[in-house]
């Protein structure tokens, strides 16, 4: 009788495993689904002789190339300057630590139009910097350093947060041990906290590429012309319509999904030869 109850329990565990099983498929194809449908059905419906000119729109080729092209270089120029804040926030303790982490999550959470409003007020023509930047001859409303501005604005904080959870994993004794054999807190950085952080700052990195050059309300604010391409499906969206508008953004996004998948690639590489 023993052996018969903790079959029927065995039974009932399994059912409710296989239940949950089910469950969780459902939950998760649903999910999937409020994901991939509208891109499916975006690819569905782009008319292709319009998709055929479109690709051979120069206007659309130049903002695909200012929009890679720009995201690539801020994101280069920007990491140089967060990866070393992401360590100072992860290492150092300070009065006001948790109030400059949430100051630094503003430009996620606000509204990406009141972000370039932020911006604007302090690189327009009449504030310091941008009457200085007048002076010495660079443009930065309109221009392509306006544009990286506003894609940097709003996508550093990826990679800053992403790096400080690296470095806050390290554990200090590694570097302790170092500065005691002699080495000096720039050795130890970048001999010791920078090597075993880099699929962090990878990860960032990549987060804040693909973050910046889907940028759309923070750069229309600051920069109409030139226009990336975000700013130009919208444009073509509300002079032309949506079929006008469309096979713009299927490219795009064709273009965004190899770049991204070519990026994880040589990230899985990186961390399989590490």
């Amino acid at each position: 009788m023993e052996n018969d109850s903790h079959v029927v329990t065995f039974a009932k565990m399994a059912k409710e495993m296989n239940l949950g099983k089910s469950v969780a498929l459902l939950l998760s194809g649903l999910m999937l689904m409020f994901l991939i449908a509208p891109i499916i059905g975006l690819f569905a419906s782009v008319n292709f002789p319009t998709l055929h000119e479109t690709i051979k729109d120069n206007q659309v080729a130049d903002s695909i190339g200012l929009t890679l092209s720009t995201a690539a270089i801020t994101t280069l120029i920007f990491s140089i300057l967060a990866i070393p804040t992401a360590y100072f926030l992860a290492r150092k303790k300070f009065i006001g630590k948790n109030f400059l982490l949430g100051m630094i999550n503003i430009p996620i959470v606000i509204p990406h139009s009141a972000a370039g409003i932020a911006l604007l007020g302090i690189i327009s023509r009449q504030t310091m910097v941008g009457q200085f930047a007048q002076k010495i001859g660079i443009p930065l409303l309109d221009s392509p350093i306006a544009i990286g501005l506003a894609m940097s604005f709003v996508s550093v904080p990826y990679l800053i947060n992403t790096a400080r959870e690296g470095f806050a994993g390290i554990p200090v004794r590694y570097e302790q041990q170092a500065k005691l054999m002699g080495a000096s807190s720039t050795d130890v950085f970048f001999r010791i906290s920078l090597p075993l952080n880099w699929r962090y700052i990878l990860n960032g990195i990549i987060q804040m590429f693909a973050r910046g050059m889907s940028e759309f309300g923070a750069v229309v604010i600051v920069s109409y012309h030139p226009t990336t391409t975000p700013v130009l499906i919208y444009e073509r969206f509300t002079s032309y319509g949506l079929t006008y508008a469309q096979p713009i953004a299927v490219i795009f996004i064709t273009i965004c999904l190899i770049v991204f998948v070519l990026l994880r690639k040589i990230a899985q590489n990186s961390y399989a030869n590490s």
